[in-house]
């Protein structure tokens, strides 16, 4: 049912994306049909699947950093007070910059390799794993600290046997986020500056007037955004089989 439900919508969408074509008359220079993208994604396969790599490397590799990142410094701002007062500010005065405008930045300082991409990614992720994390860490359910502190529990304890396994599902739900997110920093970092990656093909298609090539690496990218999400989406369901909203779904 669930395979059947997603081919309907991919359908769909396609059908709609035909009648629009076809109703506004828009040449396929400027709006390409879903065929001529087809018949370019068949032409570039080989092309599309190689950037598509070096993309989603740097997609994982920024995701992983981010959430490393996100769920210790969550730690820290839980466990030590004067840190939150510190870095909280810093964190959200980084959040107030665009972090598109801090992409030239980054490749003048990383260079035109994966790693501007990589930074990239891992800045947009850090803050929504950071803040889900956080907030679970410091609004556990107030009986079961008590109940720990009439039994002697130590800081550790608590935080190892209670505070972090009921923040879990609000980091499970950032992490949702982060994986959504993630291809956005890295294609970003791409279009400032890059020589491989599907960014830097939609920009290089973009330069010779080829639409129906920058359809199919938009494509490419939203499949392989889709396919993280739900990756991630999965992983956690089976991570966290105990909370309602994370229990595998009938199929």
């Amino acid at each position: 049912m669930k395979l059947l439900r997603v081919l309907v919508i991919v359908c769909g969408l396609l059908a709609l994306w035909r009648g629009l074509v076809w109703v506004t008359g828009v040449p396929p220079y400027i709006f390409p049909p879903p065929e001529a993208v087809a018949a370019s994604w068949a032409r570039h396969w080989g092309l599309l699947l190689e950037n598509a790599a070096q993309t989603a490397g740097e997609i994982l590799l920024g995701l992983a950093l981010g959430a490393g990142l996100g769920t210790g410094s969550a730690l820290i701002l839980s466990l030590f007070g004067s840190a939150r007062r510190w870095l909280m500010p810093v964190l959200v005065i980084s959040q107030a910059i665009p972090v598109f405008a801090l992409a030239p930045l980054l490749v003048l300082w990383f260079g035109y390799g994966t790693a501007s991409k990589v930074a990239m990614a891992t800045l947009i992720i850090y803050f929504p794993v950071t803040s889900s994390f956080f907030d679970g860490l410091r609004s556990t359910e107030p009986g079961w600290i008590d109940l720990a502190r009439t039994m002697n529990a130590s800081g550790w304890s608590m935080l190892r046997h209670i505070r972090i396994p009921a923040a879990l599902p609000s980091l499970s739900s950032g992490l949702r986020i982060a994986a959504a997110v993630a291809p956005i920093g890295a294609v970003v970092g791409e279009w400032v500056g890059s020589s491989s990656g599907l960014g830097y093909v939609m920009l290089q298609a973009n330069a010779r007037m080829q639409v129906d090539l920058v359809f199919s690496a938009l494509a490419t990218l939203a499949a392989l955004a889709v396919g993280l999400y739900f990756a991630m989406d999965w992983l956690l369901r089976r991570m966290l089989p105990w909370v309602p909203d994370t229990k595998p779904a009938d199929e």
